[in-house]
């Protein structure tokens, strides 16, 4: 060792000597290195960040998470280098100080603290910069739905073809305030664990239970009770026959609403605790099964139904959880539609992206939808062959004059499957169920079956009329139904409507 450096440190030689420690250990060399590497690499990340209209998720979480992370851990090792270098210098020389001396009279000290500030100060401005981008990225739609990209494949996918497609994630599933943002990081955090070691479940479960209420997240948009009147629906439907006969049914959706202090509550929002209270119990993890439900009006006057089949006890009501009724209970595909293959179809029918001029179309492409695949892979080469094969068969002559029809159609049909099957994920519309209507679902006759009473006889009635008033039928050019008022004439006699129900046939894929 030379004589310059046993000697107590002079202050010309404090910005040398710290060079020289961090030259002499590996560890401070290891950390040097991988500071500037990912401070190079965060700014050129940033730089692709700024430029770039549609950046990929991946470029956000390496430039505002990986980056600064790996900075950090560089600077750590620098000053552990340091520290360590420093330890050896005190061993071996007894007069060598043991905490630096800093003396700004000095001018290279003075220097050396005004680089050490300004790096500082540098350091704190990009660490708050970053932290602001690495909150607004897990805060982002991109980070949500494309991060993880084989488990959230089919809700990010259902979301961009949803009425909600222009709502951010966080927007339903954290909503404003601190303490829904640490609930929501501390719950992701267990995600993250169950994606990197493959552990969640497939499909994803819903509904969410631990979702946050929908007064704090729908209502910020929608108001019960600034709803009025009805609102016109025209279902159009095409039938299994060779010319894909269009069914047509028109009617008034009695939507309702209101505000008790203006008027009386009335329609399908008569539910949302406008002016009654209305919880309930479910027997299963999908509320799709209610055998008990309590009603507490304005007044305070309350009535419990209970199912004919299976009643509660009077110790299952009290020990089993009770959920209050909102918006989800009934909207609970709000944004991730998963849409059968009959309605999806129908859509597209309608929408002319499938052509209704060929022959069983509509009979055929539901047909191969609702097969079973192993893979989208699969499905996408089982939907081309099997629907050129009956056109081939069936119909050569077509098959021979509208090629490039029938590969346009191949096309539409399986990009309806790709939207709503995911065989990866054993997920597509039989596994989360539309509570809205109740054409391909139980949705209102979880409640509205007719075998729910009360102890002095009251039924929860399945009338038609509750809820929507039918103002047309027709079948192709044919009306069915052109009184105003008129219950509702299915295309088949089934007998008295109310003795059954439409998802009892209606299971969206093969069928009526």
């Amino acid at each position: 060792m030379s004589p310059e450096d046993s000697k107590p440190h002079s202050s010309r030689h404090v910005v040398r000597n710290l060079l020289r420690m961090m030259l002499r250990n590996a560890v401070s060399l290891a950390g040097v290195a991988l500071a500037l590497v990912s401070l190079a690499n965060f700014f050129f990340l940033f730089l692709i960040d700024l430029i770039s209209e549609r950046p990929s998720p991946y470029v956000d979480i390496l430039a505002y998470m990986v980056a600064p992370a790996c900075l950090i851990c560089g600077l750590v090792l620098i000053a552990i280098g340091l520290w360590w270098e420093r330890r050896k210098k005190i061993e071996e020389v007894a007069e060598f100080p043991r905490y630096p001396r800093i003396d700004l009279n000095d001018p290279n000290q003075r220097s050396a603290v005004a680089f050490f500030a300004s790096f500082l100060g540098a350091f704190v401005m990009l660490s708050a910069v970053g932290s602001y981008k690495a909150y607004e990225f897990t805060d982002s739609v991109q980070f949500c739905g494309q991060l993880c990209h084989s488990v959230m494949n089919p809700e990010f996918t259902a979301y961009q073809l949803s009425p909600h497609a222009r709502v951010a994630c966080v927007e339903c599933h954290v909503g404003s305030g601190a303490t829904w943002y640490v609930k929501s990081k501390l719950s992701g955090a267990r995600q993250v664990y169950a994606t990197l070691f493959k552990t969640y479940p497939r499909p994803i479960p819903t509904p969410v239970h631990d979702l946050r209420p929908a007064p704090d997240t729908c209502e910020e948009c929608h108001w019960p009770q600034r709803f009025y009147g009805a609102q016109l629906k025209v279902f159009t439907h095409y039938a299994n026959d060779e010319k894909n006969t269009p069914l047509q049914v028109r009617m008034l959706l009695k939507t309702g609403g209101g505000d008790p202090s203006t008027g009386a509550p009335s329609g399908i929002h008569w539910h949302m605790n406008i002016s009654n209270e209305i919880t309930y119990i479910a027997s299963d993890d999908r509320r799709q099964t209610i055998p008990y439900i309590h009603v507490k009006d304005m007044q305070g006057r309350i009535t419990e139904y209970m199912s004919k089949d299976a009643p509660p006890t009077k110790e299952q009501i009290e020990k089993l959880p009770r959920r209050r009724m909102d918006c989800v209970d009934c909207h609970n595909r709000p944004t991730h539609i998963y849409v059968p293959p009959d309605r999806a179809v129908d859509e597209s029918l309608q929408a002319g992206r499938l052509d209704v001029t060929l022959p069983y179309i509509k009979q055929q492409a539901v047909t191969v939808l609702a097969k079973t695949y192993s893979t989208t892979e699969a499905a996408m080469e089982g939907i081309a062959t099997d629907l050129h094969e009956f056109y081939t068969t069936k119909y050569p002559e077509i098959d021979k004059s509208r090629q490039e029809d029938i590969r346009h159609t191949i096309g539409e049909v399986q990009r309806i499957y790709r939207s709503a099957t995911f065989p990866e994920m054993k997920l597509d519309w039989k596994t989360h169920p539309n509570n809205i209507g109740h054409f391909y679902y139980t949705g209102c006759f979880r409640c509205h079956d007719g075998q729910h009473v009360s102890s002095d006889g009251r039924m929860i009635r399945k009338d038609c009329d509750i809820c929507h008033t039918v103002l047309g039928q027709q079948e192709g050019a044919t009306r069915i139904i052109s009184a105003e008022g008129s219950a509702f004439k299915h295309p088949v006699d089934i007998g008295d409507l109310t003795q059954v129900s439409c998802s009892d046939c209606h299971t969206g894929g093969v069928g009526p």
